[in-house]
């Protein structure tokens, strides 16, 4: 499945001007250049020369940035057994879901519910799964738009940071960790793009994973909603600590890994000096 990347150098942009908290007219002439150059770039105009000095005084990357630009780098495939990605379509753009088992014992946990959880449960039954678990990385309405059907046709529980709570789910506070079968799931705070923003480390594959939500993308993450500073602090300390082979399985985007966001994202670029 060829997903494309969830941003452009133009939202990529939006964002870190967004989260800085700068006028076009500020950001033009802190880069030195004309206030019309801001408007074209982040209406998705790309001339490499201005990508190169907006890119500074935003702190991203400038390779990283220009590489996205020129649309230079799309992540390899990255299949991992037990694991399986479920993209569906809401409204104008596309939603990512994924299950992900335990290969003897057959429990599945399902991560988030997309837009439509029918395939999800279509694939679960294919593969003789019992879905056990439901975690939520957020409660945007295009994570959990299908909950409830999730939950009915299931029987399991679901669960959600306390930190953002919602009907359908249980909360549970810092420190929790999950088992399913052979599979440790221990959950990470990824705030700032929404106040409950979790991420979840799979350990018991073969090989790490990571189901992010909207705290990373392929080249790019999560609009810093609630707080950006926030947003990137989580990310460095939650997200960039694991492994480098870790696969990391965001919300919107192709699966990915943590090396190559360390080596292509350009909101982290202390991580490729």
């Amino acid at each position: 499945m060829n997903i494309p990347l969830e941003d452009n150098f133009n939202d990529v942009l939006g964002k870190a001007q967004r989260g800085l908290k700068l006028s076009p007219g500020q950001l033009a002439s802190k880069a030195g250049v004309s206030e019309s150059d801001v408007g074209q770039s982040l209406a998705g105009e790309f001339n490499e020369a201005v990508v190169r000095k907006l890119a500074p005084v935003l702190g991203l990357g400038v390779e990283q940035l220009v590489a996205l630009g020129k649309q230079a780098w799309y992540p390899p495939a990255h299949e991992v057994a037990g694991l399986a990605l479920f993209n569906t379509p809401f409204g104008s753009y596309t939603v990512n879901a994924y299950l992900v088992w335990d290969a003897k014992t057959k429990q599945a946990v399902a991560f988030d519910t997309g837009a439509d959880c029918r395939r999800m449960l279509e694939a679960a039954k294919a593969n003789g799964l019992r879905i056990s678990l439901i975690l939520l990385t957020h409660i945007h309405e295009d994570h959990i738009a299908d909950l409830a059907r999730l939950k009915k046709e299931t029987g399991a529980p679901a669960f959600v940071s306390h930190l953002e709570p919602t009907g359908g789910a249980e909360p549970f506070a810092a420190g929790k960790v999950f088992q399913v079968g052979g599979l440790t799931i221990e959950p990470r705070q990824t705030s700032g793009h929404c106040r409950g923003g979790t991420g979840y480390v799979i350990a018991g594959l073969e090989r790490p994973v990571a189901v992010v939500g909207d705290a990373i993308f392929a080249a790019s993450m999560g609009g810093g909603l609630v707080s950006y500073e926030e947003a990137l602090r989580t990310n460095r300390q939650n997200i960039f600590s694991l492994c480098d082979d870790t696969v990391l399985c965001p919300g919107h985007g192709p699966l990915t890994t943590v090396g190559e966001q360390k080596k292509y994202n350009p909101f982290f670029p202390e991580f490729n000096k």
